[in-house]
């Protein structure tokens, strides 16, 4: 079983997070499973489990006021909903993998031998751990901080995400302009039905190809579910207006 002093320096790891500790020893404690305790006791007498506790709590705290302040509209559900997307294992492995975390991880034989280091459970509780750590060395504005840094790209997705009906335009240009995939366009392609009772059916189209169609009483009305329809095939599902 590696040592937490055998792995990588942790000097990299406080750059990563972009905190540096007044106590080194915080941080190790904050990266010990709980399996490392029970092969050696003498050198990791506490696994991060406490910590763990107490970086979840915090976490949830200052996500939860992130949203309630960039949120003004969004009704409780809605909140509660974006939190969970947020603070779900799966998101806070990606950060901790983004972090290289699992390198830096103290853990029993084991865990070793059935590749620990990538499991998402053991990644999302060791990054609670280090906000944990992180508050009892620095208190409260330090990890508010950090947690932010670390969200801050999560957070403008839920935005994007979250944008009011009749704004999946905008929502769909933010959104693939934010991944480095150019501007969104609308092309007709047919306009049927009498003068006063007209159906117009739009694609829209992004880098030369159609994402998906929208069909409506006016070209508006169809470029606006042609893009309500090219989020769903990007991102699965698109919420509707809060409420």
């Amino acid at each position: 079983m590696r040592s937490v002093a055998d792995g990588p320096n942790l000097e990299q790891l406080e750059r990563a997070i972009g905190y540096r500790f007044r106590s080194g020893g915080r941080l190790r404690h904050a990266l010990v499973h709980r399996s490392a305790p029970n092969e050696r006791p003498s050198e990791f007498p506490e696994s991060n489990e406490r910590l763990e506790f107490l970086g979840d709590a915090v976490l949830d705290l200052v996500i939860a006021r992130a949203l309630f302040e960039r949120f003004g509209d969004a009704a409780e559900g809605a909140l509660t909903r974006y939190k969970s997307t947020l603070v779900s294992e799966a998101a806070l492995a990606a950060l901790a993998r983004s972090l290289s975390l699992g390198a830096y991880l103290a853990l029993g034989r084991g865990e070793e031998d059935t590749r620990g280091r990538e499991k998402s459970s053991i990644l999302s509780d060791a990054l609670e751990a280090v906000l944990g750590a992180i508050y009892l060395d620095g208190g409260m504005e330090p990890v508010e901080r950090v947690i932010l840094t670390l969200f801050e790209t999560d957070l403008e997705t839920v935005r994007q995400r979250s944008a009011p009906r009749g704004d999946y335009k905008t929502a769909l240009q933010e959104w693939t302009q934010a991944q480095g995939m150019g501007l969104p366009g609308y092309r007709l392609l047919d306009a049927s039905g009498p003068d006063h009772c007209r159906t117009y059916t739009v694609a829209a189209i992004l880098a030369g190809k159609e994402l998906a169609r929208g069909t409506g009483t006016s070209k508006r009305d169809a470029e606006r579910l042609a893009a309500e329809n090219a989020l769903r095939a990007l991102h699965g599902d698109v919420p509707g207006p809060d409420a």
